[in-house]
């Protein structure tokens, strides 16, 4: 009987532990995320409501740093390096702050993104870019806290920071015409070699056309600069396709070429692996 009442008691003891109550969270959390250009722009924050409550200069007092939303920093993500009233900010994730005003608005964005609230320790270091912005009255209310991206341009978009009947909107610049030109420049100019040795690796890896392979692994090794050295696993490639269209001489020579290069980086694998495929290569 104690037996059965101690399994009861472990059970009941185990489900006590395992069971989770789910109930809405006062601050939901969102995710925004927008492609401004060519820039991808995420936006990650909890979403406190009003619920009656004055909001500016009450529950967030005028002149005091705000975490800007709720729980966890409220986080805004670049993939490139933008550009807020003259100063870049360089891409990456970063905290937003603010000090509400009635007449002004600082906004900060601050790299360290590991706090609960304000940071403890402010540390003036982590401050990447501030920026003040004159606060927009909207003539409708706003209930629950929102982050979003506006105004939308090629270049250019607004991180939005709306609640109550306030917006502070800041001006970010994206660099899509450098990044524009940038892929339109290197799509122009054709494949590189990395290109043609990815091809080559292709067709010996899924037995394709080698001849094909052969083709793309000699463009790659042309494509060395003036006074550089073909790479040793571009050689040890070529070699490996020499082979299997059954040039086992010409395969052997470009395995010495590899060879050498391998030792003279001191890659022990490549050297194994050459000495390995040239005695092999010589038996037949």
């Amino acid at each position: 009987m104690k037996k059965i009442i101690f399994i009861l008691a472990t059970l009941i003891a185990s489900y006590v532990i395992n069971a989770q109550v789910k109930t809405p969270a006062p601050s939901p959390k969102s995710t925004v995320s927008q492609v401004v250009g060519l820039t991808d722009v995420t936006i990650e924050y909890s979403r406190p409501s009003a619920k009656g409550r004055t909001i500016f200069g009450d529950l967030v007092p005028f002149g005091k740093l705000w975490r800007t939303g709720a729980n966890q920093n409220s986080m805004i993500t670049f993939s490139e390096d933008v550009v807020i009233n003259g100063s870049t900010l360089k891409k990456g994730k970063y905290a937003i702050f603010t000090t509400p005003k009635a007449d002004m608005w600082e906004i900060i964005f601050y790299t360290d993104t590991d706090n609960w609230g304000t940071p403890e320790n402010w540390n003036v270091n982590n401050v990447a870019v501030t920026t003040n912005v004159d606060p927009i009255a909207l003539n409708h209310n706003v209930e629950t806290f929102t982050l979003g991206i506006g105004n939308l341009t090629n270049d250019s978009a607004t991180l939005d920071i709306s609640w109550e009947k306030t917006m502070a909107s800041v001006k970010f610049s994206v660099p899509t015409q450098k990044t524009a030109m940038a892929s339109i420049e290197k799509t122009l100019a054709g494949p590189t070699a990395g290109d043609y040795f990815s091809s080559a690796q292709y067709f010996y890896n899924s037995n394709g056309d080698m001849n094909k392979a052969l083709e793309y692994v000699n463009k790659a090794t042309s494509m060395v600069k003036a006074g550089e050295e073909v790479p040793f696993w571009q050689l040890r490639q070529k070699s490996l396709i020499q082979a299997k269209l059954g040039d086992k001489t010409g395969a052997i020579a470009t395995a010495k070429l590899s060879l050498a290069a391998a030792e003279k980086a001191k890659n022990a694998d490549y050297v194994k692996m050459n000495n390995d495929s040239i005695k092999e290569w010589s038996k037949k």
